[in-house]
């Protein structure tokens, strides 16, 4: 599949992300371009699998380099387009659900090539998001959030390992697979036990923090210069405020307030995942579309922005103050928008004055 090709697939997932982080400021009381009532309800699947899930099927499509592969991206992305165009609500969540089946077969098909237990946990990651999406058609977004927490987590965590095998002990992808099939018991206990099931979740978390963070090559990189210091800085970061969401799930189990569920949401989408996208942003999307996406300086701000914006909202969460809560969401939205300025800025820049990318 040409490149032109590929940048197209990546409109459903930028109108997901648009709309998304509308919907995110209407949960929050905050004036928006878009003002549709069911906009709020749609706010995290539209993030996670419109959004994130799009970007993590294209990637994984790329890699199998089979056409047919390339379903799980476009079911996905229109699933999210679904969801806030003038159609029936469950035709956006059928979409979605076809999406995630799509992405595990895709990597199933690349689990056949290597029979790796790193992508066997890819494998496992998207049945949770298919779960996730199957259980959303009876129940509400809410209570689905341990799902596709599992997803999200499990998918990143699969891919640092892989790209960090020849630094890592052979049986490293031996002991992730089985700290995520704790994970994924505990979000699935979580869907028929929420009270017990969160708190297995949150254990879980931490269990995976705390054996994956200390083998990360992050913790060597952060002492370099240019991009490599960036992602280790956005990943370790990231490892951060997985750690917060592990002990708030694991003492809470359910969040009885709005506030304590915001906090659990995005500490992991906002803190850990969006962290982790900015990290492999210039590595990831060059094999995509096949554009240099170099390192520039100026992809410090969404983020410096980004963590700076949560840590003002949780803040705002912990002690009750709804204008500092909404304060840092704001923020966290304008820095989820720096994202794709900055990086189109960098690729600007390299087109027109392509001597200046930096080494």
């Amino acid at each position: 599949m040409t490149t032109p090709h590929r940048a197209w697939l990546l409109l459903p997932a930028g109108a997901s992300l648009l709309v998304g982080l509308d919907a995110g400021l209407l949960r929050m009381g905050v004036p928006a371009p878009l003002d549709a009532a069911a906009l709020p309800d749609v706010h995290g699947p539209l993030m996670v699998l419109g959004f994130l899930g799009t970007l993590i099927a294209l990637e994984r499509a790329v890699a199998l380099r089979a056409a047919w592969g390339y379903a799980a991206p476009v079911l996905l992305g229109l699933g999210g387009v679904a969801l806030v165009a003038p159609v029936p609500p469950l035709l956006g969540r059928m979409l979605l659900l076809d999406g995630t089946v799509a992405l595990v077969a895709v990597l199933v098909a690349l689990w056949r090539r290597r029979r790796d237990d790193e992508v066997l946990v890819q494998v496992l990651a998207a049945c949770l998001a298919v779960l996730a999406a199957l259980a959303w058609v009876r129940v509400e977004a809410s209570v689905v959030v341990p799902l596709l927490a599992g997803f999200v987590v499990l998918t990143i965590a699969a891919e640092r390992v892989e790209l960090a095998r020849f630094h890592l002990p052979r049986t490293a992808g031996t002991t992730l697979l089985w700290l995520a099939t704790g994970l994924a018991l505990a979000a699935t206990w979580a869907l028929v036990a929420p009270g017990p099931g969160s708190r297995a979740f949150g254990v879980a978390l931490l269990a995976l923090v705390a054996w994956l963070a200390p083998r990360d090559v992050a913790r060597r990189t952060v002492r370099s210069t240019g991009l490599p210091r960036f992602s280790a800085v956005a990943m370790l970061a990231g490892y951060g405020w997985l750690t917060v969401a592990g002990v708030a799930w694991a003492v809470t189990g359910v969040p009885t307030t709005r506030a304590a569920h915001d906090l659990l949401v995005h500490t992991v989408f906002l803190g850990f995942a969006m962290s982790m996208v900015l990290a492999h942003a210039p590595v990831i999307l060059p094999s995509v579309l096949r554009r240099p996406l170099p390192y520039r300086r100026v992809l410090w701000a969404p983020l410096v922005v980004l963590h700076a914006g949560l840590a003002v909202r949780v803040c705002g969460d912990l002690v009750g103050q709804t204008r500092l809560a909404q304060a840092g969401g704001v923020l966290t939205t304008v820095a989820l928008l720096l994202l794709p300025l900055t990086a189109a800025a960098s690729v600007a820049l390299t087109v027109r004055h392509p001597r200046s990318v930096p080494a």
